[in-house]
């Protein structure tokens, strides 16, 4: 074969393979295994997996096995410090509640990440898995109604309400697209680890986009997007304590309802279906194939459903539905502006109206980042803002002795954004560390603040980033 033959078959088996496997990756910085593959870039961990779930989990569990490592190693220390007993307590209490409840699809994709894990270096159980992809279902919700077996005094509820965020479609959007928008806000200690950025290729369903944790099979955080057009994110109702043990976890039901919903009536259902009440949401859906939005409030006896093809919905911590708020929750903070449900509601809505009909991505990054203290009245970082920061807040008109307490290492850990045109390309804007840039650094505080200071060595810093644009099939 000619020269000029040989280096026309090797250009043709090029595009080939750049066709079958997307761009090139560069030299450093991509960890492959099998059919998955991790990159790290600004603070996120991504990870790309594929095919049956055992096959998808092991890759998982093998690419982020050392973030696993430090997981486990937190929660065999926090939770016996904060609730008095130890992590394998929990673990025999989520394989009781939980395993019938679970298709056997999930279960082996949980086993196949303890597997690969433990074949990458870092021993963990499939049982720890499950638990810890139900963490929060167990601390905030199974617990608090477990626990009156194991004490001995009263107990104040957990803070169980996390989050900001928004969705807009129609004239209320600067190009009459879909925008939706989300931060996650955790103690330190465990919002630390929302650093992954999750593309799954499942063997059957939609293709999976989303912020997840090591470990996870569902997001958590809930920003995603599926091959099916449904774009979604959520924020917990606060002051929500009903839980059904004889019914199916919130990690489960999310995670099917993603994998295997065509539009959002069907999301809706199969997220009601086996509803426990566990990590109750209000939920903001859209469609890019209509651009209808919907706010979606699942408690656990009643759930609140309103569309709109114009116009936007806010998540704020507290329910809307007056029969979920009133008959299901107590002690909401819906409309107390010293709290941080209730001061985002006015701040929310306020920037929601002095931008409409100009939101789109940019303006959404701005949006997250927006320091002003609607009880105070000026620019205050703390956790009234919609970028929230109780390590920064002295608590001084705290209404509620159960609430966080003065400068808790809690708050805003990121920023997400996404339009439909990007959802439509599976694709989503994130930052990492917080949603307006601002640095975290553990030593620091925990000098400043030595009440914190059983933290010391698990709490991570998390230096300001910029924004990163991520893409499903995405190779550095």
């Amino acid at each position: 074969m000619s020269l000029s033959k040989r280096i026309l078959a090797w250009c043709t088996a090029l595009i080939l393979v750049i066709l079958w496997f997307g761009p090139p990756a560069a030299a450093s910085g991509v960890k492959r295994f099998r059919k998955g593959y991790r990159l790290d870039q600004n603070g996120w961990v991504y990870i790309h997996i594929e095919g049956a779930p055992y096959e998808r989990g092991y890759q998982h569990g093998y690419l982020v096995a050392p973030e696993l490592k430090r997981i486990l190693r937190s929660l065999k220390y926090l939770t016996y410090f904060n609730t008095g007993k130890k992590w394998e307590f929990f673990v025999a209490a989520a394989e009781q509640l939980w395993v019938k409840w679970i298709d056997d699809e999930y279960i082996q994709e949980i086993k196949g990440i303890a597997a690969g894990a433990t074949a990458a270096g870092t021993p963990i159980t499939w049982q720890e898995v499950l638990a810890w992809n139900g963490y929060e279902e167990l601390m905030d919700y199974w617990w608090p109604n477990a626990i009156s077996k194991y004490r001995y005094a009263p107990r104040f509820p957990a803070a169980n309400d996390h989050c900001s965020g928004f969705i807009a479609t129609g004239k209320a959007t600067k190009h009459g697209l879909i925008v939706m928008a989300h931060n996650s806000w955790d103690n330190f200690e465990t919002g630390q680890f929302m650093n992954l950025i999750l593309d799954i290729v499942p063997d059957k369903g939609n293709r999976i986009f989303m912020q997840s944790q090591a470990g996870y099979i569902d997001s958590m955080s809930d920003f995603f997007v599926t091959s099916a057009g449904i774009m979604g994110t959520e924020t917990t109702i606060g002051g929500f304590s009903l839980y059904d043990p004889n019914e199916a976890p919130e990690f489960f039901r999310v995670r099917k309802a993603m994998q295997y919903a065509t539009d959002l009536k069907q999301f809706m259902h199969l997220m009601r279906k086996q509803n426990n009440g566990g990590y109750a949401n209000s939920w903001l859906l859209g469609f890019v194939k209509t651009g209808e939005i919907v706010r979606f409030e699942l408690g656990l006896r009643f759930a609140g459903v309103k569309h709109k093809t114009d116009g936007w919905f806010i998540g704020f911590n507290a329910p809307i539905d007056p029969r979920i708020r009133n008959l299901e929750c107590s002690n909401t903070g819906y409309a107390d502006i010293r709290r941080h449900q209730g001061a985002r509601q006015v701040r929310l809505t306020q920037l929601m109206r002095q931008y409409s009909g100009h939101i789109d991505v940019e303006v959404a990054k701005k949006i997250l980042a927006d320091h002003y203290d609607v009880y105070l009245g000026k620019i205050n970082p703390c956790s009234r803002t919609v970028d929230g920061h109780y390590e920064l807040d002295p608590r001084q008109f705290m209404s509620d002795p159960s609430r966080p307490k003065p400068f808790q290492p809690r708050g805003t850990v990121d920023g997400k954004v996404m339009d439909s045109t990007m959802a439509t390309a599976l694709s989503f804007w994130a930052r990492w560390g917080n949603s307006s840039g601002m640095p975290f650094e553990a030593s620091a505080f925990l000098a400043k603040h030595i009440q914190w200071e059983y933290l010391r060595g698990y709490l991570l810093d998390r230096p300001s980033q910029p924004w990163v644009k991520f893409r499903a099939g995405q190779l550095k």
